[in-house]
């Protein structure tokens, strides 16, 4: 039974096709009916995944196919979800990297796959979008051994298979100009090429718990691997704790995995990835054990984080309005159960018991806690994004990150005079069919706010991509937003007349109609400095009507920003509030006069 088990991962850059390939393979190992309706992209169920097109969990199915048991891990491919990524690579003997063929390899490729090969996997390269106009396998196929090469892959890893594909139209070929329609050349080479697993049915019973999911009627549930072993439903195991407690219970529900779903299993063996219900506090990277002398499997390594934020109860005039959660046990309570499942998260307690420094592999990482939060019916106030600096050899090292540009011609200029100030350093230059590619190493910092500005500079059609490179030498510093902020006077409710006289000062984030307060931030100014202003200012009325004063007030609609171009736009000194139905941008001290001392202050200490 054991020798008919492949688990493989599928890796890739984000939007290369990994989930599009997963439906391909259900679809043609027979899980859907003929006549059944599915959605695409069906492994990608949290909301989130749906509305941003993008995998944020890593998640498992497994595929019967001509005698072959297949269990295949989705696994996100941002590099702000890598923690997904690396705790999900041991369970799996095998990786699919996945590539387009038209893009080549992407930073995203390189971090996922130097993780694999790490860890000793043997990947099979499957060249995805062979239809795509424009498509260039072949010169993909000599980047991606380049690419193998630069991370020092060994020669069995080196002599990988090759899989032509379009998971759009449901095809895999050996040979680009084949005629083959169906996916079975992919079968194929998962068979012969991913090694079975290797544990021992007959030793004790261990399983390295890598995933953690919760359900209403039977609790906790713990998914991962069986290194060795079996295990029966209704068994007594041992749990090993990180600190080498261990606890005692009894399995209430063995589950495992047809096609999508999740279905209860009598007995399961050594390779099985399964899920196990019965225990309350389990945590990412514990090993279930069974026999006499029960022992515990290596810890997963997870890299640090990079990048933290400071959450903050919301003191605003309007706190409490939208939000169901808004006090601070609320949002600590929210906090410490994100770190049971999200591994790559830290949360720490600070002096304030009201703030707690959350850090996170990058933006969007932490971005999608956010946004899940208020989701949720959470209402509190996020910090400026700062990175984490260390301490090695007694000089100060910043994390750095590879960038990757795609950019029309003509915006090329414009794009690297703005990185320069960001301290990037180009490292390569390519064209590629008219679009210029250019790879930079930059600073953490250098990042946060570049995003809407490249996307304004380049009329929205540059594509940018980053991921972690390593930590180097401090690089400096770095000039932060040149404009002010248009701050509101008082708490109103903004008036077209009163926004029509503040058009000229700069961009209005905005509409009429809109309830605001004193320090919240209604706008950019055009100037370097903050600016005070009336947005509830009202036309006075007289008696008298004149033929050119009464003419219809034109406003220009306002610039309604995202949760991430809120984070990306605010100062040191500004917070963005988030609540269930409103993100609103805000001055730290509320009051004008309380800001003019506390600057007075700050500038005489320093």
């Amino acid at each position: 039974m054991q020798q008919e088990i492949r688990n493989i991962a599928i890796i890739a850059h984000v939007d290369h096709g990994k989930t599009t390939l997963v439906d391909a393979m259900l679809r043609q190992s027979g899980v859907f009916r003929e006549n059944q309706e599915i959605t695409e992209r069906v492994m990608d169920s949290n909301d989130l995944e749906k509305e941003r097109g993008i995998t944020i969990l890593s998640k498992n199915l497994s595929i019967h196919h001509s005698g072959l048991k297949i269990n295949i891990v989705d696994t996100p491919g941002h590099a702000d979800f890598g923690g997904e990524v690396e705790r999900v690579l041991t369970m799996v003997d095998s990786v699919l990297l996945l590539v387009d063929a038209f893009d080549g390899p992407m930073p995203q490729t390189r971090f996922v796959l130097k993780k694999s090969l790490d860890l000793g996997l043997r990947p099979i390269v499957v060249i995805n979008k062979i239809d795509r106009p424009g498509a260039r396998p072949d010169d993909v196929v000599d980047m991606v051994f380049d690419l193998f090469c630069e991370l020092n892959a060994n020669e069995e890893q080196l002599d990988f298979p090759i899989v032509y594909s379009s998971a759009k139209l449901g095809f895999a070929r050996f040979e680009i100009d084949s005629d083959n329609q169906d996916l079975e050349p992919l079968f194929d080479t998962i068979r012969d090429h991913v090694p079975a697993p290797t544990g021992d049915p007959q030793a004790d019973f261990q399983l390295l718990v890598t995933s953690i999911d919760y359900d209403d009627y039977i609790g906790r549930i713990a998914t991962g691997k069986i290194f060795n072993g079996r295990v029966k439903a209704g068994e007594q195991i041992t749990m090993i704790k990180r600190d080498g407690s261990v606890i005692r219970g009894r399995i209430s529900k063995l589950l495992g995995y047809q096609g999508l779903k999740q279905v209860e299993l009598e007995t399961a063996a050594a390779g099985d990835i399964v899920s196990i219900a019965g225990f309350e506090e389990i945590g990412i990277g514990e090993t279930f054990a069974g026999g006499e002398n029960p022992t515990a499997l290596p810890c997963i390594n997870i890299d640090e984080p990079t990048l933290s934020m400071n959450f903050i109860v919301s003191n605003s005039p309007f706190a409490g309005r939208e939000g169901k959660y808004v006090t601070s046990r609320n949002i600590r309570d929210r906090l410490f159960r994100e770190l049971r499942t999200n591994v790559s998260l830290r949360v720490e307690e600070t002096d304030n018991t009201d703030t707690f420094k959350v850090s996170g592999r990058g933006e969007l990482h932490l971005s999608i806690l956010i946004e899940n939060m208020r989701r949720e019916g959470y209402e509190f106030s996020v910090s400026k994004p700062e990175v984490i600096f260390r301490e090695e050899n007694g000089q100060r090292v910043e994390p750095l990150e590879n960038l990757t540009i795609d950019v029309p011609e003509e915006f090329q200029g414009t794009v690297i005079e703005k990185l320069g100030p960001r301290k990037a350093e180009m490292v390569a230059m390519e064209n590629l069919d008219g679009v210029n590619r250019l790879e930079f190493v930059i600073p953490a910092r250098g990042l946060i706010g570049f995003r809407t500005e490249f996307l304004t500079d380049t009329r929205g059609t540059g594509v940018m991509n980053h991921t972690f490179h390593s930590y180097g030498p401090y690089r400096g510093p770095i000039p932060g937003r040149k404009n002010g902020v248009l701050i509101a006077m008082e708490a109103c409710e903004t008036v077209a007349y009163g926004l029509f006289g503040l058009q000229d000062r700069g961009i209005l984030f905005v509409g009429p109609g809109v309830s605001v307060y004193e320090g919240m931030i209604i706008g950019q100014h055009a100037k370097e400095n903050d600016l005070v202003v009336n947005a509830g200012k009202g036309k006075k009325l007289t008696n008298v009507r004149a033929s050119g004063s009464d003419e219809a007030v034109r406003l220009t609609p306002p610039r309604i920003l995202s949760l991430e171009q809120a984070l990306e736009f605010i100062d040191d000194d500004e917070l963005v509030e988030v609540t269930p139905k409103s993100i609103r941008l805000r001055k730290k001290i509320l009051n004008a006069n309380e800001r003019k001392k506390s600057e007075k202050r700050r500038n005489e200490s320093s």
